[in-house]
């Protein structure tokens, strides 16, 4: 008599394609007509499968399609832009971790659009990623949800949240911001304006800002509110925030950037223009990029750990991958490198 084999018990929180096919009220293999030959299936019927993969986190998971025996091996990250060194250092030490685990790694980007990081979330599980790494805190609901209910581990990475469910590796940017201007209000500032990218739905940048504000408000300094100016990460950026900030009225002594990239499109600019850095004012970066040290005058700037942040990033996940025990959270520390783009002010003429 031939031995039947035992079926292994289904993991309730894995959601599959029946389970959406329910959801949608329509079979399985319309739903995968769906994911696959999109359009080749009715528009009405289509948006029901597409609101029931929504409202269940459903992902397409590479791993799960590939042998029980096998695994992929293979970690994504998600990174808000190639375009910047910060996030190539962070990568590189990621991907030497992941290699000497016998990992391989799938990198995409988002555009700083959380759509876009869905999506391309979507797009790595279903090649067979078995962990992400994202940068940031802040992620749409949906993302977080998918992620969960599929079971693939993540860290957020470029944050410390102790007190958040979702494990993080990276550093606290208020705390970095107010380190920033409590120097500058010691070397004798009170007139800022702040410089940084697009706050929407970057928690980064929000930080710093807040930091920035907090330090102000602490110190009690007579002051106006500091001016702040979002730009894109870019130098013309940076060259068009300082722009504005000399047009909006009397000049800051000190202009807190809220990267590298902005502070260099900034001296530039007060170059152009014929503003002397740092007597008439002083500038800080954020990252301590290579180019950092040989502007002319050298930025000050803090230096952010991106080669640790992404190797331990990946020891992280690789933990949680092999069910070895891993902390949830680990704090990295910025340092302040100063340089000669930031000096007392110059006193007023009298």
């Amino acid at each position: 008599m031939a031995r039947q084999k035992k079926s292994r018990p289904r993991d309730p929180s894995i959601v599959r394609l029946s389970d959406v096919a329910k959801r949608a009220g329509c079979s399985a293999a319309t739903v995968s007509r769906v994911l696959n030959k999109p359009d080749r299936v009715n528009p009405v019927v289509r948006k029901r499968v597409d609101i029931a993969i929504e409202e269940l986190g459903y992902l397409r998971n590479g791993a799960a399609r590939a042998l029980r025996s096998r695994r992929t091996r293979t970690i994504g990250a998600i990174i808000p832009t190639l375009d910047h060194a910060i996030y190539a250092h962070l990568l590189s030490a990621l991907q030497a971790c992941t290699s000497e685990h016998g990992y391989s790694l799938l990198v995409t980007t988002s555009g700083f659009q959380i759509e876009q990081e869905l999506r391309q979330a979507r797009l790595l599980v279903e090649r067979g990623a078995e962990g992400i790494v994202l940068v940031g805190h802040t992620h749409s609901e949906a993302l977080y949800a998918a992620l969960e209910t599929n079971g693939i581990p993540f860290v957020n990475t470029y944050t410390y949240k102790p007190e958040s469910p979702h494990a993080s590796v990276g550093f606290d940017n208020r705390a970095a911001a107010r380190q920033i201007v409590d120097y500058l209000i010691d070397l004798g500032h009170r007139d800022f304006a702040i410089m940084v990218g697009f706050q929407k739905d970057n928690d980064r940048v929000k930080d710093r800002v807040a930091g920035a504000l907090d330090a102000i408000a602490a110190r009690r300094i007579a002051t106006a509110a500091p001016i702040v100016v979002e730009e894109p990460y870019s130098i013309e950026g940076g060259r068009e925030g300082l722009r504005r900030i000399l047009g909006s009225g009397p000049g800051p002594t000190a202009i807190v950037c809220g990267s590298d990239v902005l502070a260099f499109g900034a001296i530039i600019e007060c170059d152009s223009m014929g503003v002397a850095v740092p007597q008439q004012v002083s500038i800080v970066g954020f990252d301590d990029l290579e180019f950092a040290a040989h502007l002319r005058p050298p930025l000050t700037t803090v230096r952010v750990p991106a080669a640790e942040m992404g190797r331990r990033a990946g020891e992280l996940l690789i933990a949680h991958i092999g069910g070895q025990p891993h902390a949830a959270h680990y704090p990295l520390e910025t340092n302040l490198i100063l340089r000669r783009s930031t000096a007392p002010p110059r006193a007023p003429e009298i």
